[in-house]
């Protein structure tokens, strides 16, 4: 089977998209998180502009490789409002995002099925609305070396077209390149067989 190094995710904030039923009013926001802190700081805004709604549900995934990943329905029957959220996030296959919906209750209960229909395709609007994007998932790796051996190095790294995200070129020469996975294990072999260069994985 071949190994997986690509992941989907979005790359900008999708707000405010509207969802009524029965006077409720549903809003659902999108945004890129790379950790559990940015979730907090985006709920917590929501909370503040949306300080009328009656609850913020969420649910979100992280990671690349193995997910982090939590639904809230902050008070809405248990299992109505964040795994229908969740669940969407995992239609779409898409990670290393937060959606957010928020409720603002209409006088009429929607009961159960219609909650969890509400927050379902609240959330699947807000994904439709979204830019997703592919990206790949990359390994970074250190490789130092002399001055006598620039030459040798960026050869290489000019012929396998890599990228270099960081160079320190003082008395002895470092640079941080990253790599796509499935092409890790070449590039670490193009550069260990050489002379007095060494290479690891950060």
């Amino acid at each position: 089977m071949k190994e997986q190094d690509t992941y989907q995710t979005i790359t900008s904030i999708t707000g405010s998209i509207l969802f009524k039923d029965k006077n409720s009013k549903f809003i659902g926001y999108a945004y890129p998180v790379a950790n559990e802190d940015e979730v907090k700081k985006h709920i917590e805004a929501l909370k503040k502009e949306h300080h009328a709604a009656r609850h913020w549900c969420y649910a979100y995934r992280i990671g690349t490789e193995s997910f982090l990943f939590r639904a809230n329905d902050d008070g809405e029957p248990s299992n109505s409002a964040g795994m229908p959220i969740y669940n969407q996030i995992q239609s779409f296959d898409v990670t290393n995002i937060l959606i957010v919906v928020v409720r603002y209750f209409g006088g009429v209960k929607l009961g159960v099925s219609g909650l969890i229909n509400a927050y379902k395709t609240t959330a699947q609007l807000t994904l439709e609305s979204s830019t997703i994007v592919e990206k790949t998932i990359n390994v970074d790796f250190l490789v130092s070396f002399g001055y006598k051996n620039m030459n040798t190095v960026m050869r290489i790294v000019k012929e396998r077209n890599l990228k270099i995200t960081n160079q320190n070129m003082e008395m002895d020469c470092e640079i941080i390149i990253s790599v796509r996975k499935k092409d890790a294990e070449a590039t670490y072999n193009n550069f260990n067989r050489l002379y007095e260069v060494t290479i690891k994985a950060l």
